[in-house]
C-alpha cells in the first residue's frame, strides 16, 4: 500500500515539475535585468542633467548603453527563440522595445522634452513587466 501512494506522490512531483519548471537565469532574463537597470540608470542621470554639470555626458553615455541593451535583448530574444524552440512572442516583445528605444534616442536629441520623459517611464514600465513575466 505504502509503495503505491509513494509511487501516486512521485508521479504528481513530477508533472507538477514538468508544468512549472524551475526558474533559472537564462540570458535572456540576464538580458532583461540588464535593460532594465539601463533604463532605470537613465532616469537617474535625466535628475542629475537638471542638477550637475555632468548630467549631460552620464546621460548621453547611459543612452548608448541602455540602446545597446536594448540590442542584446533582441539577440537573447532571437537566441531564446529559434535554435531552442521557445515561443516568438519574447522577440516581438524585444523588437517593439527596440522601437520605442530608438523613438526615444531621437526625441532626446531633438530635445522634445514632453514626449521623451513620459516614453522614458512607459518604457522603465514595460521593461519591468518583461521581467517579471521571465
Amino acid at each position: 500500500m505504502t509503495t503505491r501512494a509513494t509511487t501516486t506522490e512521485t508521479a504528481a512531483t513530477e508533472t507538477a515539475t514538468a508544468a512549472n519548471p524551475p526558474r533559472r537565469f537564462s540570458f535572456l532574463r540576464n538580458a532583461i535585468a540588464l535593460q532594465t537597470l539601463t533604463v532605470f540608470l537613465q532616469a537617474i542621470s535625466a535628475g542629475l542633467l537638471l542638477t550637475s554639470p555632468f548630467g549631460a555626458t552620464l546621460h548621453s553615455v547611459g543612452a548608448r548603453v541602455m540602446y545597446g541593451a536594448s540590442m542584446l535583448h533582441v539577440l537573447a530574444a532571437v537566441l531564446a527563440w529559434k535554435p531552442g524552440g521557445g515561443p516568438a512572442r519574447p522577440v516581438w516583445h524585444a523588437s517593439g522595445f527596440l522601437v520605442l528605444a530608438s523613438a526615444q534616442v531621437v526625441l532626446g536629441v531633438a530635445h522634445v522634452p514632453s514626449v521623451h520623459l513620459p516614453l522614458g517611464v512607459l518604457m522603465f514600465g514595460l521593461s519591468v513587466l518583461a521581467l517579471a513575466r521571465r
